[in-house]
């Protein structure tokens, strides 16, 4: 089975599918059998679409999208409201059905880490049973220094490991864009950090993809590398902030 890659999010709207269609690109005009899916969306399938775009329809909308809710709210609220569950194995069951088909598949959570996704469910748990990399994107403006450092101590709390995490370019960066990958750095020294610039107003087009991804391709080709490093060769955690005392 191929290897697994999480893109999750500090928040809703912070990028992580323009990221992972950029490195689904990225991969397959590399040659591999990459595919992403989105198991859980709400309010609208636009993402599965841009992801169908870059994967050239390879599997079908359900396959990509088994879990979609109309209501553009957290998947929990909608299953409540319809006194329905969803549990974990069947999530990893379809996870490990489509990871089957490929040699590589990057799985993009649904909103912020923490959001409910069923009954019990959010995207630690997935992360935890599927022992994988993680991409942790976060939207390059004020306020995304907390919402990193919070995310990355949810995902060290369920053991995951390891992380990169990836600031994405607001249109008019704010003065906080300057330093706050320098910042991460510094405060989370054993997490790799990466600020991709805005790539415009159309970036989820194919054409525009396709462009984007020449452009920053460096970029993609480091987030691919911790996916293929033996875990017994990772260095070990160690907490974020604060000195030795």
């Amino acid at each position: 089975m191929g290897k697994i890659i999480f893109i999750a999010g500090t928040d809703t709207g912070v990028g992580k599918t323009l990221l992972t269609a950029l490195l689904l690109i990225h991969a397959r005009a590399r040659g591999r059998n990459a595919l992403a899916i989105k198991p859980f969306c709400s309010g609208g399938r636009e993402d599965v679409e841009i992801l169908q775009k870059a994967q050239n329809h390879a599997i079908s909308d359900e396959m990509v999208n088994p879990w979609y809710f109309d209501a553009p709210v957290a998947p929990w609220v909608s299953l409540r409201e319809k006194r329905e569950n969803i549990n974990k194995h069947a999530v990893l069951a379809h996870l490990h059905a489509v990871q089957k088909k490929t040699d590589l598949l990057l799985v993009e959570g649904a909103g912020g880490l923490l959001s409910p996704l069923a009954k019990n469910l959010d995207a630690r748990e997935i992360i935890a049973a599927l022992d994988c990399p993680v991409l942790l994107v976060a939207r390059n403006r004020l306020g995304c220094l907390n919402h990193v450092f919070l995310s990355l101590e949810a995902l060290e709390k369920n053991g995951a490991r390891p992380v990169k995490v990836v600031l994405m370019g607001d249109r008019r960066p704010d003065l906080s864009a300057r330093t706050n990958a320098e910042i991460l750095r510094k405060k989370a020294g054993f997490i790799d950090v990466f600020a991709i610039p805005w790539l415009g107003a159309r970036a989820s087009g194919l054409g525009a993809l396709k462009k984007n991804e020449k452009k920053i391709k460096k970029t993609l080709a480091r987030l691919f590398e911790f996916a293929y490093i033996p875990r017994r060769s990772l260095p070990n955690r160690r907490k974020t902030g604060g000195k030795k005392k």
